[in-house]
């Protein structure tokens, strides 16, 4: 492999239709398909309140990100801005609880889309294909940057269609133009049952909570950018449109629904969110070509799963922060080798689902905090490098909206938020868990910085002597 390998950098080879489309793939997993039903069943119409909030916290942490991004396209990203902006510590321990949160997201994933392909071939066991799953798109992320965004190209395109369709078909009912449904209350199931905030206002805080980790993801744009033929022109483009498609996708898509299905239906959660939907206004095989787009959501994620871990490895071991052999690429300008480390820890996350199921609970307990801290760290660093720059007099080509106010409100709520979790006893042990895992690591970046310290002294009075 040696021979094969070389000391380029990653090349600028993402196109801005597949940068576009890697933006809008980040920001449609199946939790929008299927986890969704939960918060409507727990919330009810007060949860459109809830996903309005979260993607302005989302929108909020994107500028942020933005902002120190086009002033340095990184592979790093927040990884890299942590580390200059706050020092080595926050740059080590955000760097590589994001690497742990992918990899196991990326076993996860392969799990849940080998349990949707048995529904179809019960006899072909879940292990293999699971493994086959990962196996097949971390082959596609050996050879080609290209590679990478062609698969998330079309698989975020199959996502935007089915999304428009059911759109389409939810308006046509609502109005009284969808031959296969019977009538469809609309606007008036949004007070019908308990009124628009059945579980109080109080619900919408839970609502943030809950909807988190749905968004968490779109935050990889700034990623691949460092790998896009234009980083500044799609980074800028791509996180003005980003509050303008969480409108799209996942606002107007939410309130389709409540309007269709009564928020306390428990069919919701028993089939899925747009599956159940679709079933109400008797689509013809609902079943399926939700279990296909579902599917295709699932190898999306997993996709991106395995390039987002590759390339923060790859940071992380560029800045001296993880073995110097996973920062070598290939002639093609891929950090191979930290794909295929990455790959193999998410493999062996799915054996341990195989053979021990509660352990592989027990690694996902690990990450439920994980996306808070990560734009936790990410507020903090913009907050720290504008204030910088401002005395420096660097013109800024994107700025977060009402510096100081905004970054230091959403700091207060992301604070909030895991001050709620630590004394809700449903959210107690993942915030224990999480806690627990980055105080590890924080610790190992102190150990790490001064073994890096002790070798330089070392090698400096060598080289004096």
């Amino acid at each position: 492999m040696a021979s094969n390998l070389n000391e380029s950098k990653l090349k600028h080879a993402l196109t801005d239709r597949q940068v576009a489309m890697i933006t809008i793939g980040g920001m449609i997993g199946a939790g929008l398909f299927v986890v969704s039903a939960s918060a409507i069943n727990t919330l009810g119409p007060a949860v459109l309140i809830a996903y309005i909030l979260t993607g302005l916290l989302c929108f909020f942490v994107m500028r942020m990100l933005g902002e120190m991004a086009i002033l340095n396209p990184d592979s790093g990203s927040f990884s890299t801005y942590a580390s200059k902006a706050l020092g080595h510590w926050a740059g080590f321990t955000v760097g590589w609880l994001y690497w742990w949160y992918w990899a196991l997201v990326i076993a996860f994933e392969a799990v849940l889309g080998a349990g949707i392909l048995h529904l179809y071939f019960p006899d072909i066991p879940t292990l293999p294909v699971a493994i086959g799953i990962i196996l097949i798109l971390t082959v596609t992320n050996l050879f080609d940057v290209r590679n990478f965004g062609e698969f998330e190209y079309w698989f975020a395109l199959i996502k935007v269609i089915a999304i428009i369709a059911f759109i389409i078909i939810c308006g046509l009912a609502i109005f009284g133009y969808w031959p296969f449904a019977k009538h469809v209350s609309g606007v008036a199931n949004l007070y019908s049952y308990g009124g628009f905030f059945p579980q109080g206002y109080s619900s919408i805080f839970a609502g943030v909570l809950m909807l988190m980790l749905s968004f968490f993801g779109v935050e990889m744009l700034t990623i691949a950018a460092a790998e896009a033929k234009h980083p500044e022109k799609q980074i800028r483009r791509s996180i003005n449109l980003v509050m303008y498609r969480l409108a799209i996708f996942y606002i107007l898509s939410i309130f389709l629904i409540l309007c269709v299905v009564p928020w306390n239906d428990p069919g919701l959660k028993t089939m899925g969110t747009f599956q159940y939907t679709l079933h109400i206004l008797n689509v013809p095989g609902s079943k399926m070509i939700m279990d296909i787009v579902v599917f295709v959501a699932v190898s999306s994620v997993l996709n991106s799963g395995v390039y987002t871990t590759s390339r923060m490895l790859f940071s992380l071991a560029e800045r001296g922060d993880a073995p110097k052999f996973l920062s070598r690429v290939s002639k093609k300008s891929v950090p191979i080798r930290a794909v295929i480390a990455s790959t193999i820890v998410a493999v062996i996350a799915v054996l341990i689902n195989s053979v021990f199921s509660e352990g592989f609970d027990f690694l996902l307990s690990t990450i439920g905090s994980i996306g808070l801290i990560v734009y936790l760290a990410i507020a903090f660093s913009q907050l720290k490098m504008r204030y910088a720059l401002e005395k420096e007099g660097v013109q800024l080509t994107l700025k977060m909206y009402c510096f100081p106010y905004f970054t230091w409100a959403v700091i207060a709520i992301i604070v909030m938020t895991l001050g709620y979790m630590v004394f809700s006893e449903k959210y107690q042990h993942e915030v224990f868990m999480t806690s627990s895992l980055t105080i590890i690591i924080l610790i190992a970046s102190f150990i790490h910085k001064r073994k890096k310290n002790i070798n330089h002294a070392f090698d400096k009075n060598k080289t004096s002597h």
